[in-house]
């Protein structure tokens, strides 16, 4: 079987999108409260853009940026890669290792339903790939199948 995107692996989030004037510091702090590596920016109707963990280190510690004062517009990456509700987990899990992604926002007909992190496509894979020996073991070795 393989797992999709929706539902599968973003089921229910709550999306909060934050306006591209945020402050970092308001940003960091949303993703510490909500225990979260990333935000997207804009609106359900107009992603514009996504801020991760990795863009607080990056983009504005290293750079010495006032972290009050940088608003995510500067420092968001705009435009970011999206994937659908129907993507497969194991094709995107590859996408995003080949591109260097830890998060990437999902898009339904234009509008925002969600995030997906690498981390629960990893689990979402290995659950998939743990099924499918369980079912070859039970074919090869006659147990489960049949009537018995």
């Amino acid at each position: 079987m393989h797992r999709k995107v929706v539902p599968d692996i973003v089921n229910e989030q709550r999306i909060e999108l934050l306006p591209a004037s945020t402050t970092v510091r308001d940003a960091a702090r949303n993703m510490a409260e909500r225990h979260i590596g990333a935000v997207l920016i804009g609106t359900p109707e107009r992603l514009e853009g996504i801020f991760t963990e990795r863009d607080v280190l990056t983009r504005v510690v290293a750079r010495g940026l006032d972290p009050d004062s940088t608003r995510l517009e500067t420092v968001m990456t705009a435009d970011p890669d999206t994937v659908g509700p129907d993507d497969i987990a194991l094709n995107v899990l590859e996408r995003m290792r080949a591109s260097g992604y830890r998060h990437l926002p999902v898009v339904n007909n234009g509008k925002v339903t969600g995030i997906v992190s690498i981390r629960d496509l990893y689990a979402a894979v290995k659950r998939e790939l743990e099924e499918d020996l369980q079912q070859r073991e039970a074919f090869m070795f006659d147990t489960g199948y049949g009537t018995g």
